[in-house]
């Protein structure tokens, strides 16, 4: 989780998202729900640990002929090596940066849903522990010419994305859906909410835009698409009359990124809502 100031204004958020309003049974989840997604989660993390043991006896082959073919043979059994150890330690940085997530979501809603004190919920302990010398989530959440995507990734990214500027909402909103289910912890994961937020909008469902634009800001508070999100948030509570909760959420865009060009798009939408 973020800071208690950032739960602080979720657990608004989340209460203006959860008023009355006609919604169907499905999309209320119980606790016996939030219990089904830890059991999952917990065999998912069996599954990674197992991965951690032996197979058998190892089959490297350093035979040579000579002192340098063997030399040459260890130096690329090093390659090799090095090169799958990158691939496994990028893998398990994914799985534990979704899984903290998951888990820190799961904690939030479960205390909801029994009545608890939101604010006093402290920031969601990373999957595994701490990690010595920089947060395991780095390599997830990186942006910019170096980060890695799955096969496809970008693709499906682009493609529901081209959907979205082509009109086509429903079936932006589906594919960008698919998308975060298909790659969870993707760098791309926040944009993707976002933009998912945008296929409702174009669909006249502003409560479900306002979840996707949720999702995105707490999925990454801090990353490119955080502001626009926030703000986002903020102008959609307000098309929902939740004046009060959207008034709040639009000031924490010039309180978290003074400077940023979205802070003067969310002052005037607190003009315009009579926001004091």
């Amino acid at each position: 989780m973020r800071s208690i100031r950032a739960l602080l204004t979720a657990s608004v958020t989340i209460a203006a998202l959860c008023a009355p309003l006609p919604v169907l049974a499905q999309d209320q989840q119980t606790l016996a729900d939030i219990r089904q997604e830890l059991t999952v989660l917990h065999v998912e993390v069996q599954r990674l640990n197992r991965e951690l043991s032996t197979t058998g006896a190892p089959s490297t082959n350093l035979a040579g002929t000579s002192v340098l073919d063997r030399v040459t043979a260890i130096e690329m059994e090093l390659q090799r090596l090095t090169a799958q150890t990158e691939q496994l330690e990028y893998r398990i940085n994914r799985i534990v940066a979704d899984g903290t997530n998951r888990i820190g979501d799961l904690e939030f809603r479960l205390v909801e849903l029994e009545g608890g004190d939101i604010s006093a919920l402290g920031e969601t302990t990373t999957l595994g522990g701490d990690v010595e010398g920089g947060s395991p989530q780095t390599s997830a959440t990186q942006t910019g010419p170096t980060e890695e995507l799955a096969v496809g990734e970008r693709a499906d990214f682009d493609a529901a994305k081209a959907a979205l500027e082509s009109g086509s909402y429903q079936e932006a909103a589906d594919k960008f859906a698919a998308f975060n289910a298909a790659y969870p912890g993707s760098p791309l994961a926040a944009k993707a909410d976002f933009h998912r937020g945008k296929a409702m909008d174009g669909l006249g469902d502003t409560r479900e835009a306002a979840r996707a634009y949720l999702a995105s800001f707490t999925g990454d508070a801090v990353g490119p698409m955080a502001p626009e999100a926030l703000f986002e948030l903020g102008a959609a509570l307000g098309r929902l009359e939740q004046v009060d909760q959207a008034c709040i959420t639009l000031s924490e865009v010039g309180a978290r990124f003074a400077g940023n060009d979205t802070v003067a798009k969310a002052e005037a939408e607190m003009a315009r809502l009579g926001c004091s």
